[in-house]
């Protein structure tokens, strides 16, 4: 009965550890969140457990012989997590979203094989410092004035164009700074267009340029595509 509680216990250890992680993930509304980081966890701890008590699984005859590396499981674990980390990553346009997410649960399968082997204090003081790391770092991340990716396309009829110095002129004005334009001509030659990378401190700059954009009689379309770090 000892071995079914203990057993009991890390798997639970691993439940509550990893919904800990799934809360906050859920709350944010990802898509990997309370259910996919506790089974994640548990998960962990129970292909751990195996290395455990192997030994009690072995017919006697072949202890004096068979050798394990209980670390060998775990690396087949962390290789596991990486396919189901891929998953959550999504692209959307020129923006990458999911890579904190996909870090979080390579992080709890982590935590669920410390908890599948016992090592209780590590497993906890990780599932606390992730748990901030999420959390409170996020909050200081959204907070930072970090610089901010676009991508810009500005077209217009080849003809009445806009001059790239114009264009950089009103760009400049918001506080944005402008760099690798690439031109384009359409096919029958009468559209023009203009591609370039915009990055500024404040995102906010970005909504003030496509209001300046959109009062420029010469623009016929634009588009302000932001971008992942």
């Amino acid at each position: 009965m000892s071995e079914f509680y203990t057993i009991l216990e890390r798997l639970t250890a691993a439940i509550l550890m990893g919904g800990v992680i799934g809360l906050e993930r859920a709350f944010h509304g990802r898509p990997a969140g309370l259910r996919t980081h506790a089974l994640v966890c548990t998960a962990s701890s129970l292909l751990m457990l195996l290395t455990v008590f192997q030994w009690e699984l072995l017919s006697s005859e072949y202890l004096s012989t068979l050798r394990v590396d209980p670390t060998r499981m775990a690396q087949g674990i962390m290789t596991g997590i990486g396919f189901l980390g891929a998953g959550v990553i999504m692209k959307e346009n020129l923006t990458i979203r999911g890579l904190t997410t996909a870090a979080s649960v390579w992080t709890t399968a982590a935590i669920g094989i410390m908890a599948g082997m016992g090592f209780y204090i590590p497993a906890v003081l990780a599932t606390v410092m992730t748990f901030l790391i999420l959390s409170v770092f996020g909050w200081v991340e959204r907070r930072m004035q970090s610089r901010r990716f676009a991508r810009l396309m500005v077209r217009f009829k080849r003809h009445v164009g806009l001059p790239q110095a114009q264009l950089y002129e009103v760009i400049n004005t918001y506080k944005i700074s402008a760099y690798g334009p690439s031109y384009h001509l359409e096919e029958k030659g009468s559209i023009f267009e203009y591609t370039m990378t915009i990055n500024t401190r404040d995102p906010e700059n970005f909504h003030r340029l496509a209001d300046a954009l959109t009062n420029i009689e010469q623009i016929v379309e634009f588009s302000i595509q932001p971008t992942g770090d």
